[in-house]
């Protein structure tokens, strides 16, 4: 049997500097969407002040505003968003033919568990591999977050550095109401779902990544994100319903009686 052919001292330090390289990538990948993770759940929060009514939301927006915290806010998240996504690509397929396989792998794993075996008329014992399709999921919605993610991070600094949307510069209930209630709200609402699929399932692979089932399953673990990504999504939801005007706030009696 030939024997394999020693690794020279070159090789081995271009093997361990590349490794590093990619755990350097790694936690930066990482540690970007993390933080875009938790200002997203804190933007749908903010955002969700509309809920106690036009009011309630401008009084926030405009404490947010004269503060000077919105706008180093929406500046730093912009360079985050950037950054987040020029590292996270690294995994995107960029050849033509590997985004064929990846389709074919998802297709595959889609209807696996559902096909009959041929000598037998039961189902397959196989299942879907739930860890490759929520890798192939969390691709596809960061997609369309680098499209409608930048629109939108465009959009809310054009609101807060210019009065191009309304009569001051700054974000205002009633022409943020006004552009949802006009059709915003098509593009908003998959906005919505994606970040919060590609959020939550992103921190879920990141707890993995790092060893965070040493502690806790990852059945747990599975438990835990889908519980953030049903509650956040049914905040945001009712949300985008009041900014579209097809319902009333359904909190502004707590600012009923208050003072101006």
């Amino acid at each position: 049997m030939a024997s394999r052919a020693p690794i020279s001292l070159d090789q081995g330090a271009a093997a361990t500097s590349s490794a590093r390289r990619q755990l350097l990538y790694e936690a930066i990948s990482g540690g970007t969407g993390l933080l875009l993770a938790v200002f997203m759940w804190g933007h749908v929060v903010l955002v969700g002040s509309i809920l106690t009514g036009e009011r309630g939301f401008d009084w926030l927006a405009t404490m947010l505003e004269d503060y000077y915290i919105a706008q180093p806010t929406v500046i730093a998240v912009f360079a985050l968003f950037l950054v987040h996504a020029v590292f996270a690509s690294r995994k995107i397929p960029s050849q033509l033919r590997d985004r064929k396989r990846i389709l074919k792998l998802a297709k595959g794993l889609n209807r696996s568990g559902r096909e009959k075996v041929a000598t037998r008329t039961e189902h397959s014992p196989f299942r879907p591999h739930v860890e490759s399709l929520l890798w192939i999921w969390q691709v596809r919605t960061g997609m369309v977050l680098l499209v409608l993610g930048s629109f939108h991070l465009v959009l809310l600094g054009l609101d807060i550095f210019t009065p191009l949307f309304g009569d001051l510069a700054g974000i205002e209930s009633s022409s943020s109401m006004a552009r949802v209630s006009a059709g915003l709200w098509l593009p908003y609402a998959v906005l919505l779902l994606c970040v919060e699929f590609h959020a939550s399932v992103g921190l879920y692979r990141l707890a993995v990544k790092w060893g965070a089932d040493l502690w806790m399953s990852r059945a747990t673990m599975h438990r835990v994100e889908q519980l953030i990504f049903w509650v956040v999504l049914g905040l945001g939801t009712l949300t985008l319903v009041v900014l579209a005007g097809w319902m009333e706030p359904p909190l502004a009696f707590l600012l009923d009686g208050a003072a101006p």
